[in-house]
């Protein structure tokens, strides 16, 4: 846990300065908007493979490896000029980044009892939120001081220093894989099918994923207007921006603090349901402000109901996933999930420019709660099915 929040602390400090450097090198802000598309690239690229490579290979090592390749790169970004060269290396770091979220699920999973998931995934979203509110502010000025440069050295440094403390965890991969010889089309094959009869035989699982995924990636649309939103329609100034988005990330930490309090006194149910919902409420309270406060409020309560929505849904997705798969059902969903983000973010803007800013966030909010209203009542209404909220998921034979 500490590992990663120096890493998270780390990006946010990197993700500063490299915006500042490109517009520096540039010019222009389409050179910085490139940056926003080489993730989803890089999981449109990688993870229909990159699962089936990470159930079959030793996760610790495995995750160790990406955080020095990734700190590797990262040291060679202020030595390039070329705008090309630098989006190839960025391509490279998010191509082994894809590597890491699914590799520290399935570890997690395995580490972590499962009666103290929902403590440790609370706890985990709480170095999250913590590194979205200093990292900017650290990073602002160590550029003032030291200039872009040292922003990204001190970045390689947090992927190293997140390697070695994985380094030091213990190898819960002893046993070798059954699977030997070179890695073939028929391997992928076979692993698609094998995630295919999971989907196919977890009715349960697949309604709630897709109805928590639909009404989150839809938040993460509205998030990249939300901008434009507070400049041009609400009027604010930056200072004010910036104001809203700190709040965010203080209403994340307290909700993930009370999270972690609360795990063994709410439910799961609670967690995946109630959070999504009251997350997409707030979504649509900030699209339908009229002013600074409104908005203000809107999004510290957003912050603190996504602090316990996230940590519902990692705990449910590592009750609910046999580990054994858990890599290739990861990096399937993680391939779904950013096919779907950028086609509706498109759709936003595409709305945003047929009518206007505010009724396209408008309509995608009402969507969004509408999803998080039906996935409320199917988690909450009893049924014999809810055993994939308690963690009792046996890894059956496929």
């Amino acid at each position: 846990m500490s590992g990663i929040g120096i890493s998270y602390l780390g990006n946010w400090i990197y993700l500063i300065a490299l915006n500042i450097a490109i517009i520096d090198l540039t010019g222009s802000p389409a050179a910085v908007a490139g940056i926003y598309m080489i993730r989803p690239i890089a999981i449109l690229l990688t993870n229909t493979w990159a699962g089936s490579v990470i159930d079959r290979v030793n996760k610790r090592r495995l995750m160790a490896a990406v955080d020095f390749i990734r700190g590797a790169f990262v040291f060679l970004l202020p030595f390039m000029q070329d705008l090309w060269a630098i989006y190839a290396v960025l391509l490279l770091i998010h191509i082994a980044g894809s590597f890491f979220g699914p590799s520290s699920t399935v570890y997690i999973t395995k580490l972590i009892p499962s009666q103290q998931r929902k403590r440790f995934n609370s706890l985990l979203s709480m170095m999250n939120s913590g590194a979205f509110i200093l990292g900017p502010a650290l990073g602002g000025l160590l550029i003032w001081q030291f200039g872009t440069d040292v922003c990204m050295y001190l970045n390689a440094a947090t992927f190293v220093i997140c390697g070695l403390f994985i380094m030091l965890l213990p190898d819960l991969d002893e046993q070798k894989s059954s699977h030997k010889g070179s890695f073939k089309w028929k391997t992928l094959k076979r692993d698609w099918g094998m995630v295919s009869r999971f989907v196919k035989g977890a009715a349960f699982f697949v309604i709630v994923y897709v109805l928590y995924q639909s009404a989150t990636l839809i938040g993460y649309a509205l998030d990249a207007q939300e901008s434009i939103f507070i400049i041009e329609i609400l009027d604010l100034s930056v200072q004010e921006y910036g104001w809203i988005v700190s709040v965010t990330g203080i209403g994340s930490i307290i909700g993930a603090i009370l999270a972690a309090f609360l795990a063994h006194l709410l439910s799961l149910k609670f967690y995946l349901g109630a959070g999504v919902l009251l997350s997409s409420i707030c979504y649509l309270l900030f699209y339908s402000s009229n002013g600074f406060t409104t908005a203000l409020l809107a999004f510290v309560f957003l912050g603190f109901f996504m602090a316990f929505a996230h940590a519902g849904y990692a705990t449910f997705f590592q009750n609910s996933v046999p580990v054994r798969i858990m890599g290739r059902v990861s990096s399937m969903a993680e391939f779904v999930q950013g096919l779907l983000q950028i086609i509706l973010t498109l759709i936003l803007g595409l709305g945003a420019g047929w009518f206007s800013l505010q009724t396209a966030c408008l309509v995608f909010s009402v969507i969004a709660v509408t999803l998080s209203v039906i996935l409320f009542m199917f988690v909450v209404l009893p049924s014999k099915k809810h055993y994939f909220l308690e963690g009792q998921v046996k890894a059956t034979d496929l």
